[in-house]
Protein backbone atom coordinates (compact mmCIF):
# COMPACT_ATOMS: atom_id res chain seq x y z
CA UNK A 1 0.00 0.00 0.00
CA UNK A 2 1.31 3.51 -1.06
CA UNK A 3 1.39 6.44 1.34
CA UNK A 4 -1.75 7.93 -0.45
CA UNK A 5 -3.75 5.01 -0.07
CA UNK A 6 -2.34 4.57 3.56
CA UNK A 7 -3.13 7.88 4.89
CA UNK A 8 -7.00 7.93 2.81
CA UNK A 9 -7.07 4.47 4.89
CA UNK A 10 -6.42 6.12 8.14
CA UNK A 11 -8.68 9.23 7.67
CA UNK A 12 -11.46 6.93 7.03
CA UNK A 13 -10.55 4.96 10.44
CA UNK A 14 -9.87 7.96 12.24
CA UNK A 15 -13.38 9.03 11.25
CA UNK A 16 -15.25 5.57 11.94
CA UNK A 17 -13.57 5.81 15.22
CA UNK A 18 -15.35 9.43 15.89
CA UNK A 19 -18.52 8.59 14.95
CA UNK A 20 -18.49 5.58 17.09
CA UNK A 21 -17.69 7.24 19.87
CA UNK A 22 -20.98 9.23 19.16
CA UNK A 23 -23.36 6.85 17.85
CA UNK A 24 -24.35 3.17 17.89
CA UNK A 25 -22.03 1.07 15.16
CA UNK A 26 -25.52 0.19 13.70
CA UNK A 27 -26.62 4.02 13.32
CA UNK A 28 -23.78 4.85 11.25
CA UNK A 29 -23.88 4.94 7.38
CA UNK A 30 -21.50 4.77 5.07
CA UNK A 31 -22.53 8.49 3.99
CA UNK A 32 -21.42 9.65 7.08
CA UNK A 33 -18.25 7.86 7.73
CA UNK A 34 -16.95 9.32 3.74
CA UNK A 35 -18.03 12.94 4.65
CA UNK A 36 -16.30 13.13 7.72
CA UNK A 37 -13.43 11.46 6.31
CA UNK A 38 -13.44 13.53 3.65
CA UNK A 39 -13.28 11.14 0.91
CA UNK A 40 -14.91 10.01 -2.46
CA UNK A 41 -17.64 6.56 -2.07
CA UNK A 42 -15.81 4.89 -4.65
CA UNK A 43 -12.95 5.69 -2.84
CA UNK A 44 -14.26 4.08 0.81
CA UNK A 45 -15.22 0.78 -1.42
CA UNK A 46 -11.78 0.62 -3.18
CA UNK A 47 -10.59 0.11 0.95
CA UNK A 48 -13.80 -1.63 1.96
CA UNK A 49 -16.61 -3.66 0.80
CA UNK A 50 -18.90 -2.80 3.61
CA UNK A 51 -18.84 -0.64 6.93
CA UNK A 52 -18.90 -4.20 8.81
CA UNK A 53 -15.90 -4.68 6.72
CA UNK A 54 -14.47 -1.61 8.18
CA UNK A 55 -15.17 -2.35 11.40
CA UNK A 56 -13.42 -5.97 10.96
CA UNK A 57 -10.38 -4.18 9.55
CA UNK A 58 -10.33 -1.48 12.04
CA UNK A 59 -9.73 -4.34 14.78
CA UNK A 60 -7.89 -6.15 12.89
CA UNK A 61 -5.24 -2.79 12.67
CA UNK A 62 -5.93 -1.87 16.17
CA UNK A 63 -4.65 -5.07 17.48
CA UNK A 64 -2.86 -7.12 15.19
CA UNK A 65 0.04 -4.30 15.61
CA UNK A 66 0.50 -4.96 18.93
CA UNK A 67 -0.13 -9.13 18.26
CA UNK A 68 1.66 -9.34 15.03
CA UNK A 69 4.81 -7.84 17.24
CA UNK A 70 4.48 -11.23 19.58
CA UNK A 71 5.12 -13.09 16.54
CA UNK A 72 8.27 -10.68 14.89
CA UNK A 73 11.79 -11.06 15.97
CA UNK A 74 11.86 -7.44 15.25
CA UNK A 75 11.08 -5.18 18.25
CA UNK A 76 10.06 -2.20 15.66
CA UNK A 77 6.80 -2.92 14.07
CA UNK A 78 4.32 -0.61 12.01
CA UNK A 79 0.78 -0.61 12.02
CA UNK A 80 -1.38 2.55 12.89
CA UNK A 81 1.24 2.83 15.80
CA UNK A 82 5.24 3.25 15.57
CA UNK A 83 6.68 2.04 19.18
CA UNK A 84 9.49 0.40 20.67
CA UNK A 85 7.85 -3.74 21.87
CA UNK A 86 9.46 -3.78 25.31
CA UNK A 87 9.95 -7.42 26.31
CA UNK A 88 6.53 -8.04 28.34
CA UNK A 89 3.62 -8.41 25.76
CA UNK A 90 1.85 -7.62 28.08
CA UNK A 91 3.58 -4.28 29.49
CA UNK A 92 2.88 -3.77 25.79
CA UNK A 93 -0.85 -3.76 25.74
CA UNK A 94 -0.91 -1.61 28.17
CA UNK A 95 1.10 0.91 27.38
CA UNK A 96 -0.65 1.17 24.10
CA UNK A 97 -3.79 1.81 26.14
CA UNK A 98 -2.04 4.33 28.26
CA UNK A 99 -0.78 6.24 25.51
CA UNK A 100 -4.79 5.73 24.29
CA UNK A 101 -3.22 5.12 20.85
CA UNK A 102 -5.50 5.93 18.12
CA UNK A 103 -8.30 6.52 20.73
CA UNK A 104 -8.55 3.01 21.64
CA UNK A 105 -9.93 4.04 25.17
CA UNK A 106 -12.73 5.48 23.75
CA UNK A 107 -13.52 2.20 21.51
CA UNK A 108 -13.07 0.07 24.21
CA UNK A 109 -15.56 2.38 26.68
CA UNK A 110 -18.01 3.39 23.84
CA UNK A 111 -21.51 2.16 23.53
CA UNK A 112 -20.02 -0.14 20.95
CA UNK A 113 -17.17 -1.92 23.12
CA UNK A 114 -18.58 -5.05 23.54
CA UNK A 115 -17.76 -5.42 19.44
CA UNK A 116 -14.03 -4.51 20.07
CA UNK A 117 -13.80 -6.31 23.40
CA UNK A 118 -15.11 -9.34 21.43
CA UNK A 119 -12.49 -9.16 18.53
CA UNK A 120 -9.96 -7.77 21.06
CA UNK A 121 -10.59 -11.24 23.50
CA UNK A 122 -10.13 -13.30 20.02
CA UNK A 123 -6.75 -11.91 19.24
CA UNK A 124 -5.97 -11.90 23.27
CA UNK A 125 -6.69 -15.10 23.81
CA UNK A 126 -4.19 -16.18 20.40
CA UNK A 127 -1.47 -13.94 22.43
CA UNK A 128 -2.35 -15.98 25.55
CA UNK A 129 -1.85 -19.23 24.02
CA UNK A 130 1.70 -17.94 23.10
CA UNK A 131 2.72 -16.44 26.75
CA UNK A 132 1.24 -20.00 28.44
CA UNK A 133 4.76 -20.92 30.12
CA UNK A 134 4.66 -17.42 31.80
CA UNK A 135 1.40 -18.96 33.64
CA UNK A 136 2.46 -22.24 33.69
CA UNK A 137 3.13 -22.82 37.47
CA UNK A 138 -0.03 -21.13 38.80
CA UNK A 139 -2.53 -23.48 36.62
CA UNK A 140 -3.71 -25.98 38.25
CA UNK A 141 -3.61 -29.58 36.68
CA UNK A 142 -7.34 -30.31 36.63
CA UNK A 143 -8.04 -26.72 34.39
CA UNK A 144 -8.47 -27.61 30.77
CA UNK A 145 -5.77 -25.44 28.85
CA UNK A 146 -9.37 -23.92 26.83
CA UNK A 147 -10.36 -23.14 30.34
CA UNK A 148 -7.30 -21.50 31.03
CA UNK A 149 -6.61 -19.60 28.55
CA UNK A 150 -10.07 -18.06 28.76
CA UNK A 151 -9.42 -17.14 32.45
CA UNK A 152 -6.46 -15.24 31.77
CA UNK A 153 -7.59 -13.49 28.74
CA UNK A 154 -11.12 -12.41 30.79
CA UNK A 155 -8.67 -11.48 33.57
CA UNK A 156 -6.71 -8.74 31.44
CA UNK A 157 -10.12 -7.53 29.61
CA UNK A 158 -11.79 -6.70 33.53
CA UNK A 159 -8.11 -5.33 34.41
CA UNK A 160 -8.46 -2.95 31.95
CA UNK A 161 -12.14 -2.06 32.51
CA UNK A 162 -10.75 -1.43 36.21
CA UNK A 163 -8.10 0.34 35.09
CA UNK A 164 -10.14 2.75 32.73
CA UNK A 165 -13.10 2.79 35.06
CA UNK A 166 -10.28 4.32 37.88
CA UNK A 167 -9.33 6.77 35.99
CA UNK A 168 -5.86 4.79 34.58
CA UNK A 169 -3.80 6.49 37.67
CA UNK A 170 -1.63 3.58 37.74
CA UNK A 171 1.47 3.15 35.27
CA UNK A 172 1.66 0.71 32.99
CA UNK A 173 4.22 -1.04 34.38
CA UNK A 174 2.24 -0.77 37.78
CA UNK A 175 -0.98 -2.34 35.38
CA UNK A 176 0.98 -4.85 34.38
CA UNK A 177 1.98 -5.89 37.59
CA UNK A 178 -1.26 -5.96 39.37
CA UNK A 179 -2.76 -8.34 35.96
CA UNK A 180 0.27 -11.17 36.46
CA UNK A 181 -0.51 -11.29 40.19
CA UNK A 182 -4.06 -11.91 39.50
CA UNK A 183 -3.74 -14.86 37.58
Amino acid sequence: MDRRQRKTREAIFSAFIDLLSKKDFGQITVGEIITHADVGRATFYSHFETKDYLLKELCEELFCHIFDATNNEQSEHRHLFDCDAPNSVFLHLFQHLQKNDNNILELLSCQNNELFLLYFKINLQRLVVSQLPLFEARKSEILPDSFWVNHIASTFIETVRWWIDNGMKESSETITEYFCLAV
